[in-house]
């Protein structure tokens, strides 16, 4: 009996490839592996990460400054310094991960994704902004459910 060799597919999840994209795409990030996101949070994500990603998403200082819960002069030392503390940091990188997964959820219609994310859901998050409930990590766990589901095609 002649052996045959049988090609075994290699499994790559989707997901690994779609979570590393959504996390740092928007900030400008060079490298968005694990490794690389965590370093550039206990280092402070740069000014420049910031600006990209208030081009990108149309949101302005002052509502940045609000998502991090910091007053406005601290978001203008914080400009002046060059760089967030770790902190801020999370926050942001969390933040550009639920823009992310917005934006694919609306085919990359920026305006409709800032729309959706600082308007207020009636029923799906008991009236609050999305950008508003996902200021900690829970609530942020609840907008990307929300995402997924929306995705998904549930009515949410």
């Amino acid at each position: 009996m002649a052996s045959t060799t049988k090609t075994i597919a290699t499994f790559v999840p989707a997901v690994t490839a779609r979570a590393e994209s959504r996390i740092g795409r928007t900030l400008g990030l060079k490298s968005m592996d694990a490794p690389a996101l965590i370093k550039a949070v206990a280092t402070g994500l740069s000014w420049n990460a910031v600006k990209k990603f208030l081009n990108a998403t149309g949101l302005t200082q002052q509502e940045l400054a609000n998502y991090l819960d910091i007053p406005e002069r601290t978001f203008a030392r914080r400009r002046e310094a060059g760089a967030f503390a770790r902190r801020e940091s999370e926050q942001l990188l969390r933040l550009a991960e639920i823009w992310e997964a917005a934006l694919e959820l609306f085919d990359g219609d920026a305006a409709r994704t800032h729309s959706w994310l600082t308007s207020r859901r009636r029923l799906s998050l008991g009236g609050v902004r999305a950008i508003d409930y996902a200021k900690n990590e829970f609530g942020a766990r609840e907008v990307r459910a929300l995402i997924g589901r929306l995705e998904d095609g549930v009515i949410s």
